[in-house]
């Protein structure tokens, strides 16, 4: 198995993610390449204790810039040339922390989306009081039709029996009530979607029902599911916060502050992206892996791992056959 590394995508590269790559490297048996400018790549490579392949890719897609402009103009950048690399069968999966807009145009330009899928799905791995569900989308369509939703679902459900080991995982739509005449049009269409299908719907949660662990699989567009990512971070930065101050406060003893951090160290790692790694984007016909955007070197090689059980598992495939068989474009659409 080979795996293409985005070395130029991210707040932090290229030296996070090639820390992160030397991490990776020591403890899986699979060929890792860089994808980036050999120039800012090659001086931090000067005491690595492995040889790494590099391709060259002189112009890297910024955070701000847009998906659109950057593949139709930056030909030459990281995560165009990665993906590159895997639409030529070069490479087995691409590992990037840039713009996430670049590589979802680029993976639906260049490697195409499975048949009966529309629009791509990014899941997140979300942990609640009774093991982790599975959030998505999470940003890779901000504006989903109910068809949309019904299809991350369907992925989603094949996901989390793949990889999360779920026998039969219980499906939750994010709604503002619990009661089927609840929501916009999208979502109550959605509703209705899922009822009539075969997957384990169990109807509409709440914002506060998330956490609950009451569903395996939680779906919503990506706006909302980036903006819940995104609230989830900061509140735990300022439960942190908080925290500290209580305890610097010395309203506790010692020994029940020592404690107390032990235990909220716990919880956030727990929530920490960064222990997950990326995340696969659904849909498409390849494993491209999308790591946060602040990658350290640890959810940089972690993310790496994530490519390794993807392409391992073969939970793409096993997505592309069930939409096969079971026609899923033609009853979406009547």
């Amino acid at each position: 198995m080979k795996i293409a590394v985005d070395a130029m995508g991210g707040d932090n590269a290229p030296q996070a993610v090639i820390d992160g790559v030397l991490a990776a490297l020591k403890e899986i048996k699979e060929e890792i390449v860089l994808v980036g400018d050999k120039e800012k790549i090659n001086p931090l490579l000067k005491k690595a204790p492995f040889k790494i392949p590099i391709y060259q890719a002189s112009e890297v897609v910024g955070m701000d810039e847009s998906p659109s402009f950057a593949i139709r103009k930056k030909k030459d950048s990281s995560i165009v040339k990665a993906i590159g690399l895997l639409k030529n069968g070069e490479v087995d999966a691409v590992v990037t922390a840039g713009n996430t807009g670049a590589c979802v145009a680029a993976a639906t330009v260049y490697l195409k989306l499975i048949p009966g899928i529309d629009r791509a799905a990014l899941p997140c791995p979300l942990p609640t009081s009774k093991g982790v569900s599975l959030l998505l989308d999470v940003g890779a369509t901000v504006d989903a039709s109910a068809e949309n939703l019904f299809q991350f679902a369907i992925m989603g459900s094949i996901y989390a029996k793949k990889i999360m080991e779920k026998e039969n995982p219980r499906i939750g739509l994010i709604n503002i009530g619990e009661e089927s005449s609840k929501g916009n049009q999208t979502v109550k269409k959605t509703y209705e979607l899922l009822k009539d299908s075969d997957l384990n719907f169990i109807g509409n949660i709440e914002g506060r029902d998330i956490f609950s662990g009451e569903v395996d699989v939680i779906i919503c567009d990506g706006f909302v599911g980036n903006i819940l990512i995104k609230s989830i971070e900061g509140f735990t930065e300022t439960l942190e916060v908080l925290l500290k101050k209580e305890i610097d406060k010395k309203i506790f003893p010692k020994l029940g502050a020592f404690f107390i951090k032990d235990a909220y160290k716990t919880f956030k790692n727990k929530l920490d992206y960064a222990s997950y790694g990326g995340v696969p984007l659904l849909g498409i016909r390849g494993y491209c892996i999308k790591a946060h955007g602040s990658s350290s070197p640890n959810a940089i090689k972690n993310s790496i791992l994530v490519a390794e059980k993807e392409v391992k598992t073969g939970v793409n495939k096993e997505i592309q056959k069930y939409f096969e068989s079971n026609h899923i474009a033609e009853r979406t659409k009547t």
